[in-house]
């Protein structure tokens, strides 16, 4: 059974390269194991775009997200599906105290570290719940693509700030508080006592090409999709990727 978040749709080409890497994390897991169901921790799942295709597969699955009206739309969207998930509210660096120590064989971080006060505190917290060889799945905002974004739409000033800038952001105005090189996201991860597995570039063509070309074009999203998981591991390409992803395992 394939996850829903992994159909060609239009929307497969964002998050293609990052399915790709939970289905080969979660069948290693399964396999070192031997265990077909696992636990899975969504920390920021909010209304479940992973939480929800992971339960349909059969894992139990805890979203822990500091909305709560992001929790009740993710249950309205598990019971749509027919299909239990957890929800808890907190955050990411709560996961110690919300959740047993040692009890998750995967834990999501999509979209947290940006955001966190504290992303070391957060990734301390999820290495505390992982078990050992379980993976943590961390996708972060690159800020080589916010220049690059900033810039075709004529924000140049903007752009060469978010190169200067170490936190990687454009100005006081920037909704992302911080942004990670696949360096800092590989140190981050050495820091809190995981392996780092490779980063791979995720959305590196599908927010630059027009939605038009996708639109009653016959196959041209499964197009796209093979070209953002080609793209993926690129040398150069995977560097200018909206988003970085990254698996770290618990040592």
């Amino acid at each position: 059974m394939r996850a829903e978040g992994a159909t060609k749709t239009p929307a497969a080409a964002r998050t293609a390269v990052v399915w790709d890497a939970l289905r080969s994390a979660l069948a290693e897991r399964a396999a070192a194991t031997g265990r077909r169901a696992l636990d899975i921790v969504d920390a920021g799942g909010g209304t479940g775009g992973f939480a929800v295709p992971l339960a349909a597969l059969g894992h139990t699955v805890t979203v822990v997200d500091p909305s709560p009206d992001s929790l009740a739309a993710l249950e309205r969207r598990a019971k749509e599906k027919g299909v239990g998930v957890r929800s808890l509210q907190g955050d990411a660096a709560d996961l110690g105290e919300l959740l047993d120590r040692d009890s998750a064989d995967l834990v999501l971080c999509h979209s947290v570290l940006e955001y966190v006060e504290d992303p070391i505190s957060a990734l301390t917290a999820v290495a505390g719940v992982l078990r050992r060889g379980g993976a943590v799945s961390v996708l972060a905002a690159n800020p080589v693509a916010s220049a690059i974004h900033r810039a075709l739409a004529g924000q140049f000033d903007e752009a060469r700030a978010v190169l200067g800038d170490p936190r990687g952001t454009w100005g006081d105005r920037d909704p992302t508080p911080r942004r990670f090189a696949a360096a800092t996201l590989a140190e981050l991860l050495t820091a809190t006592g995981f392996s780092v597995g490779a980063v791979h570039g995720v959305r590196v063509f599908a927010d630059l090409v027009p939605s038009r070309l996708l639109d009653g074009e016959a196959g041209a999203t499964e197009a796209l999709v093979a070209l953002e998981q080609v793209a993926a591991a690129h040398p150069v390409l995977r560097d200018i990727a909206t988003q970085l992803h990254v698996l770290g395992h618990r040592l």
